[in-house]
């Protein structure tokens, strides 16, 4: 059974339904280069994970330029863990991962990946965009992450949903799997039901 990230909560009446669907994991999407309907501020994203309950871990996902940028962010918005796509070093992942649970966003085919793996806490291994942002709803070959063999525990990401979730879990058998676009009625608007249908799917 692989554990469940949502990402890209913007409104506690969708984070609250995620948690009744059953997640580990709820993501908040601040401070990123790039054009997304998830992304909150950092106050508004402190606000929702106040909200959560024990037992969920929340994340703060980010594309900082500097270490000293995400730890900015990390003080402002108090996660459970960090998610950092784009921009920084293994090395400089690594420092953050010193001081807070650290996760690192990259594509199957980046060529530093084992570098990353032992650098950070976690990978969500995703598929990306030019800029290095995932949350593309694409897929990738998930033969190949799961035959990549890194040392830090594998969150499978790009293009999951309701339909294809149990079918990546048991190519892959990654420790998590993260999903943003794939349980919502419209951009940036998560489903309660497509959530739960997710959460059993990942389960089986």
């Amino acid at each position: 059974m692989a554990r469940v990230k949502v990402c890209g909560f913007r409104q506690k009446a969708a984070l609250d339904a995620a948690v009744e669907a059953g997640v580990d994991a709820v993501g908040a999407i601040v401070d990123v280069p790039v054009d997304t309907p998830r992304e909150v501020d950092a106050d508004t994203a402190r606000e929702l994970f106040a909200s959560v309950p024990p037992f969920v871990s929340t994340v703060l996902v980010t594309m900082p330029e500097s270490v000293s940028q995400a730890r900015t962010l990390v003080g402002a918005v108090e996660p459970d863990a960090l998610q950092v796509h784009a921009g920084l070093a293994p090395a400089e992942i690594e420092a953050l991962a010193d001081e807070v649970p650290t996760l690192a966003g990259v594509d199957p085919d980046e060529p530093a990946i084992e570098a990353y793996a032992r650098a950070a806490d976690g990978l969500i291994v995703d598929s990306t965009d030019e800029s290095g942002a995932g949350g593309t709803g694409r897929t990738h070959d998930w033969t190949a992450t799961r035959d990549l063999a890194l040392e830090a525990p594998i969150v499978l990401a790009g293009g999951l949903t309701p339909g294809n979730v149990a079918q990546a879990v048991e190519a892959v058998e990654p420790f998590a799997v993260d999903v943003a676009s794939g349980v919502e009625a419209d951009p940036g608007r998560k489903d309660p039901d497509l959530m739960t249908a997710f959460v059993e799917a990942a389960g089986r």
